[in-house]
């Protein structure tokens, strides 16, 4: 007795169940982690019977270069590590909730007076931005970005504001924050100056 053919125009269920088991065949679960580990595995066993028949001292240049790339690639690997790790922390510029900006000035002359110039420097640019939420010059955005508050006081002063000392210090905020730079006592005080200024805070 002669089997049917199978339906040569499958309904669109018949077609993703066909699909669904197509795609749990072993051939396509191959994960790419162990892709990679091949191809490496390949290359290095090209690179070893390369080397088999060059000079000793072409097989030594080799390896050193291998073990440098490696090493490179490690470094880069935890540098973006660190750095994913430290703009997850507190690195709004503006941070939510009831901190005003006396209360980050106050951190910022604290940490200073301690000796932490660095946090000093990020609370002061915080308490630069707080303040000027408070005052109406500034919107309040707690994703804003140290640039982007720069950028908006500038452009939004009808006075003309220290746009170079505003940008300044916003770089320095990141470079502080994200990328671990040290920051000077004299660096925190113009960061707090500038702040009075802003403010139009007489002390």
């Amino acid at each position: 007795m002669l089997r049917s053919a199978p339906p040569l125009d499958p309904s669109g269920d018949e077609g993703r169940s066909l699909l669904r088991r197509e795609l749990l065949e072993p051939r396509y679960r191959e994960d790419p982690i162990s892709t990679v580990l091949g191809w490496i595995s390949r290359q290095l066993d090209a690179g070893l019977q390369a080397a088999e028949g060059a000079p000793a001292v072409s097989t030594l240049v080799a390896m050193v270069l291998l073990v440098l790339l490696v090493l490179a690639l490690a470094l880069l690997a935890s540098r973006a590590r660190r750095t994913a790790r430290v703009r997850t922390a507190t690195g709004d510029v503006l941070v939510a909730g009831p901190v005003g900006a006396a209360q980050l000035r106050a951190r910022a002359e604290q940490l200073l007076a301690d000796g932490q110039t660095g946090e000093a420097l990020v609370e002061a640019f915080r308490a630069l931005a707080r303040r000027q939420v408070e005052q109406g010059a500034l919107g309040d955005d707690p994703g804003a970005t140290a640039r982007e508050v720069a950028a908006e006081l500038t452009r939004d002063r009808a006075t003309s504001a220290p746009t170079s000392r505003l940008t300044e210090a916003a770089a320095l905020f990141d470079a502080v924050l994200y990328g671990g730079l040290p920051a000077s006592a004299e660096q925190v005080r113009e960061v707090l100056a500038l702040d009075d200024e802003l403010g139009g805070v007489r002390r």
